[in-house]
């Protein structure tokens, strides 16, 4: 049986074959972390943060979340921003009259392009809490992020040779490591930056 919270209220009402065309997009190619469960483990944090320091346009931050992976083929460096085109598309083609600023949805999904390459006075508030959701499995109980670390190597496996994917995934995880901050929100630094050190230094420390 799943023991993961249920998720929180949406914010904005999705039609049926909106949300077909989402999950038919997360199960395009077969993927082992970047799957729609992913995505579910975002929206969780969203209810979290809700109920914390909440979100000032919650309808954009989630539907960015539910988006922001939407077309992931490892190794392409375009996956954000064609993932951000294909949500101002449906946004324009289901929720035209919804009130939604489809470019805040853009901005924020492409940021999440820049994992490890942002500080805090980067980005404003809200953008800073919704890219520590999309971090926070750094901070997961190790078997969790075991898992984590594994499926994005086997995501890989077969579009990038393992030797340079080890390399070039050490490099990325040593960086988050060594930079300053890893979560780029006060309420995500003081809550998971201990246990996130602690998986890093134990893969790439």
């Amino acid at each position: 049986m799943d023991a993961s919270p249920p998720l929180p209220p949406a914010p904005v009402e999705l039609p049926p074959q909106q949300w077909q065309a989402i999950r038919d997009a997360y199960a395009t190619p077969p993927r082992v972390y970047h799957h729609f469960g992913h995505v579910q483990a975002l929206l969780r944090h969203f209810g979290e943060v809700a109920q914390g320091p909440g979100w000032n346009r919650p309808r954009e931050v989630w539907l960015a979340m539910l988006y922001h992976d939407a077309i992931y083929q490892a190794g392409r460096p375009d996956n954000e921003a064609r993932s951000a085109q294909l949500a101002r598309r449906h946004i324009e083609q289901w929720l035209p009259d919804a009130g939604v600023d489809a470019a805040r949805v853009v901005q924020l999904i492409e940021l999440t392009a820049r994992h490890g390459a942002l500080q805090p006075a980067d980005v404003d508030a809200e953008a800073a809490l919704f890219l520590d959701c999309d971090m926070a499995i750094l901070a997961a109980p190790a078997p969790v992020f075991d898992a984590y670390d594994r499926g994005i190597a086997r995501e890989y496996a077969g579009h990038v040779p393992a030797l340079l994917f080890r390399i070039n995934r050490r490099r990325f995880l040593r960086g988050l490591l060594d930079a300053p901050r890893i979560f780029l929100s006060d309420w995500f630094h003081q809550r998971c930056d201990a246990a996130a050190r602690a998986n890093l230094r134990r893969v790439a420390g």
